[in-house]
């Protein structure tokens, strides 16, 4: 069974600490078996205060993260010069190679003081992104983002963008079916539109400022047919330029950005549950030439569709006769 240790540091943020364990609790294979052994561990196995004012105490200790296939490191409300005693290095450096590494929110400047992230893409919760660019030059932050997949390392904004990773890296290792039970058990979205720019404080728009939902909604229930911005703008009853500029202010990206995001997921969707050929996958998302659709795939997950669809049918066939995990990197 693939085994997950989360990593709780001094003043700990309760609520992004218990995302893992949630979301990786509630992925079961297709007999109801669980398919992630999730445990919390502090540096020295004593118990850790958290920011609410509550002690948080588990009797593992850093070493649960040398047996790990999946580290996580918990947010925290400390000073950021802090994330490199020497206690916490030694740590990070028994983990072992080839073990995914994954930081939510604030534990990004963890990684990135241990040299993690120098040359990577990285993101954090948007409040902190100019500073921590400032203290780390060699990471390229990407504000916007919700969450940043560099394979064996990965960072997510803050919050409940962690729910996001960690539906991601279900997506990633067994596929959408059962990521997005894992959701609907946990009550959340399986994919969240746009990225956290679309969070980042701004003037109230008035009661009667028109939304471009609407638009976004009939685009996805009509994916397979070509949706030029002009048209798009249209079911909104705004101008391209209104339209745009008012995208972006909701979603925190392009019009067409958002669009080939949404192409890309309802792809994976095909196939992982279809045996429909990649002509008609590219057909039905919209892409129109399956070139055009290979590139788009391949851009975005780095793997071409019938890679993808082989890689998740191994992944498939392992649960449903084990129960056990493979890794899809």
């Amino acid at each position: 069974m693939h085994r997950v240790a989360v990593l709780a540091l001094e003043a700990v943020i309760p609520f992004e600490l218990g995302i893992p364990s949630r979301i990786f609790g509630a992925a079961t294979g297709p007999g109801g078996e669980p398919l992630y052994e999730v445990v919390t561990c502090t540096l020295d196995g004593q118990p850790v205060t958290s920011d609410a004012g509550y002690t948080i105490g588990t009797d593992l200790d850093a070493t649960a993260l040398t047996s790990a296939n999946t580290v996580i490191i918990a947010p925290f409300h400390t000073p950021p010069s802090r994330t490199n005693q020497p206690r916490l290095a030694a740590a990070l450096a028994s983990i072992a190679p080839g073990t995914r590494i994954v930081s939510i929110c604030t534990a990004a400047y963890v990684l990135a003081a241990a040299g993690l992230l120098d040359g990577r893409e990285a993101t954090t919760h948007w409040a902190e992104a100019d500073h921590f660019q400032a203290m780390f030059p060699l990471v390229k932050v990407e504000p916007a983002a919700l969450y940043v997949d560099n394979g064996d390392v990965l960072t997510s904004a803050g919050g409940a963008a962690g729910v996001d990773l960690c539906l991601h890296l279900v997506r990633q290792d067994h596929g959408g079916a059962v990521a997005n039970r894992a959701a609907r058990n946990c009550v959340v979205p399986p994919w969240r539109d746009g990225g956290q720019a679309q969070y980042v404080e701004l003037p109230m728009p008035a009661p009667s400022t028109a939304s471009t939902a609407p638009a976004r909604a009939w685009a996805l229930e009509n994916l397979h047919r070509p949706l030029p911005l002009s048209t798009l703008a249209s079911r909104a009853r705004m101008s391209v330029r209104t339209f745009t500029r008012r995208f972006r202010d909701e979603v925190g990206v392009t019009p067409g950005h958002w669009l080939t995001t949404q192409r890309i997921e309802r792809a994976r969707q095909l196939l992982e549950t279809s045996d429909l050929a990649v002509d008609q996958v590219a057909d039905q998302t919209g892409f129109g030439a399956a070139s055009s659709f290979r590139l788009h795939f391949r851009t975005a997950l780095g793997v071409s569709p019938m890679a993808y669809r082989r890689r998740f049918l191994t992944t498939r066939s392992t649960t449903e006769t084990a129960g056990s995990y493979r890794s899809g990197t």
